[in-house]
């Protein structure tokens, strides 16, 4: 298979990054200043991620949202706060399924309008998910379209990212306040909808992300990227901006709870996860039908269980280690990483952005991740992740690191 490149591979390498392929796209990891100090600016300052490798999906027509009913395992009838529908302007997180029960992709849905939609799909999933909808909306009244690399797409994620927006952006009445999470400003294909970049390019604004931390996707014309990248770098030096990869991505996402689509979701029944905010879970049973519904209702019973672990030190195992408990084994390790923004202070996690971290707080970072196991575990629980290297000590948890900024509100 080729390896694609994105507008801003030559810039990559010319600024020292360690490349590699991910999603059939050569990507930066980390660049020169590495992925620890990467992840701790997005948990203090911000940073900067090229994410113009991600698919996005336009559904459009009459028909549009039943497609998404029938396809989504999120039900866009309840899903904004206080079981209110999804509506233009706003956005929600599902999951994509099988017959069976097995995840396809996740994905970001985005409304543009009654009849529009915008999908957000990870890397080389565009073609594949396109393929599935069409089959499924064979009998509707709607249009699918693979937008791959005719959308370019930046993650602007930190605590100082809405200073530095402010800078880039014109003001706009379009950004009101509040601007809440997993809301957004503008259209796919009429980005003179969205805001003006004080450089004049147009972009399309979304409160999300995937570190956990408080931020914005941006999306512009694949012209615009390189010109956009360069006016946020500019912008965001006096507050601490950095570049970075893949390397930080993969340990702040996972440090913030958030699930690698093909690693931590896959390839068996898609329930008995922390994630279940994205299944439409009534009263024991689904509020509405969606393909996959009742294989995972037959499953939820004998399903392996994911579940969040923390270590004591920053040592990391490999993907795909041993689970013990007791000695004995009982499933695998899904992710490892190190979050290098968390420590343990008098037995308590705490993060570079907790108001009650000591002065001078310096974390050494602490182990985290996704564990399959062959029963659920209560919180608290001990076991050894062990592979050919190392074996190492974590617990089970219900939450990483604390005080993440996602949620923070942002008036522009």
């Amino acid at each position: 298979m080729e390896i694609k490149e994105t507008q801003l591979c030559a810039w990559h390498q010319q600024s020292g990054a360690k490349m590699a392929e991910f999603g059939g796209y050569r990507m930066p990891l980390w660049y020169g200043t590495g992925p620890i100090k990467e992840h701790r600016a997005v948990v203090t300052a911000a940073g900067l991620f090229d994410t113009s490798h991600m698919a996005q999906i336009l559904v459009e027509g009459p028909n549009a949202e039943e497609l998404l009913q029938r396809s989504l395992s999120k039900d866009l009838s309840t899903c904004i706060a206080r079981q209110h529908p999804l509506e233009p302007g706003r956005a929600t997180y599902g999951f994509l399924l099988t017959e069976s029960g097995h995840v396809i992709d996740d994905a970001i849905v985005m409304m543009e309008g009654s009849e529009r939609y915008l999908l957000v799909v990870n890397a080389g999933m565009g073609s594949r998910v396109s393929k599935h909808l069409l089959h499924l909306g064979e009998d509707l009244d709607v249009a699918v379209s693979d937008l791959t690399d005719r959308l370019s797409k930046l993650d602007l994620q930190g605590p100082a990212s809405g200073k530095i927006l402010q800078k880039v952006l014109q003001p706009s009445p379009k950004l009101k306040a509040p601007f809440p999470y997993f809301s957004f400003v503008g259209h796919y294909d009429h980005l003179q909808r969205g805001v003006q970049s004080t450089r004049g390019f147009s972009v399309m604004v979304s409160r999300t992300g995937y570190t956990g931390e408080f931020g914005f996707e941006l999306f512009v014309r694949p012209q615009d990227f390189a010109g956009l990248w360069q006016q946020i770098l500019e912008a965001g030096e006096e507050y601490g901006l950095l570049p970075c990869g893949l390397g930080a991505r993969d340990s702040l996402r996972t440090g913030a709870m958030l699930p690698l689509s093909h690693q931590d979701i896959g390839d068996w029944p898609c329930v008995n996860h922390p994630w279940s905010f994205a299944l439409p879970w009534k009263n024991g049973t689904f509020s509405k039908s969606f393909i996959g519904d009742q294989a995972l209702l037959s499953a939820k019973s004998t399903a392996p269980h994911t579940m969040a672990f923390l270590g004591e030190t920053g040592r990391k195992v490999e993907n795909g280690a041993e689970v013990l408990l007791d000695g004995e084994p009982i499933g695998t390790v899904l992710t490892c990483a190190t979050d290098m923004a968390i420590d343990l202070v008098d037995g308590e996690v705490l993060s570079l952005a907790s108001p009650d971290a000591p002065e001078a707080f310096s974390p050494r970072g602490l182990s985290c991740g996704f564990i399959r196991v062959k029963r659920a575990l209560d919180p608290g629980s001990s076991l050894v992740l062990k592979d050919k290297r190392r074996e190492i000590p974590v617990r089970i948890v219900t939450d990483i690191r604390p005080h993440r900024t996602a949620r923070t509100a942002w008036p522009l």
